[in-house]
């Protein structure tokens, strides 16, 4: 019995071998399909960062260093700045309570924050104008303190703020939804706070996708043009962006504009290989 029973298992691993062995070929087609697409896909996407590496770093220093360049380095970089810190401010609260708390409408609150990460970017300049515009919603109420917020420097931060905070609520909220809740538990039972116990448990626990989130927020910031454009303008030294800039110099000086564009491929490269560092998982949505 016993016999048999060892030429039974004997007869099947024999015929699973064989069928492994007919599949194998297919299975080598496969892959090299799989590998032929995948090196389609790279090569589509990196030819054309080569050629703009390639076609902006034989410029001369004119293109790096003329006033308009570096006027628009240096307000991207403020502003960006000043946008992710607004988003940390706002969107920390936020992203706890979506990430720790059950309320009616939940669910809507969620996609609202998440609406402007696919919003056109005509579409949420349009939807700025109309609510903080000289005719919008809240237009008159500004006028009547004197504060004209379209096509101002104040613009281009609400304009980035509204387009890159989601990316921060997002993963901000993952973050502090992976916190073991036990940890802080125990940080009550020792008779520390809430509010400490938010700032020396949960916060450096959720640390990496905050980070994260920040440094997703400040490069999106970064290359914001749409919405800018639209509710900001473009004015040399108040409104124009590195992005603007480069639409600008498309047309009058293109040297210029090779120079900007480099420079946001380094940085949004060096961004995303910061977040990698911060959090091995990258950035996490949700």
């Amino acid at each position: 019995m016993r016999a048999n029973g060892c030429r039974a298992v004997f007869f099947i691993m024999a015929f699973s071998d064989t069928r492994v062995g007919f599949a194998r070929p297919h299975i080598r087609y496969a892959r090299i399909l799989f590998l032929a697409l995948a090196s389609l896909l790279v090569l589509f996407l990196t030819l054309p960062l080569v050629a703009l590496v390639v076609r902006a770093l034989p410029l001369g220093l004119d293109a790096w260093l003329n006033e308009t360049t570096l006027a628009a380095l240096q307000l991207s970089l403020t502003t960006a700045t000043l946008s992710a810190l607004i988003a940390f401010g706002v969107g920390t609260p936020v992203a706890y309570l979506l990430a720790r708390e059950n309320f009616r409408g939940k669910a809507v609150v969620d996609t609202l924050i998440d609406l402007p990460m696919v919003l056109p970017p005509a579409v949420a300049g349009i939807a700025l104008l109309m609510a903080f515009g000289r005719r919008g919603i809240l237009g008159a109420t500004f006028s009547a303190f004197g504060i004209e917020l379209p096509f101002t420097t104040a613009a281009v931060v609400i304009a980035e703020t509204f387009v890159a905070a989601p990316f921060y609520v997002r993963s901000a909220k993952a973050g502090f939804g992976a916190v073991d809740r036990r940890l802080e538990q125990m940080s009550a039972l020792l008779g520390v706070s809430d509010w400490k116990t938010f700032w020396r448990v949960t916060l450096p626990l959720a640390a990496p996708s905050v980070v994260s989130g920040l440094l997703m927020t400040w490069a999106r910031a970064l290359g914001e043009f749409g919405a800018t454009i639209m509710f900001a303008g473009n004015f040399p030294g108040r409104t124009q962006t590195m992005p603007l800039a480069i639409y600008s110099g498309l047309e009058a000086n293109l040297d210029s504009a090779l120079a900007l564009s480099l420079i946001l491929v380094i940085v949004s490269f060096g961004v995303l290989l910061a977040i990698r560092q911060v959090s091995p998982k990258g950035l996490t949505l949700g």
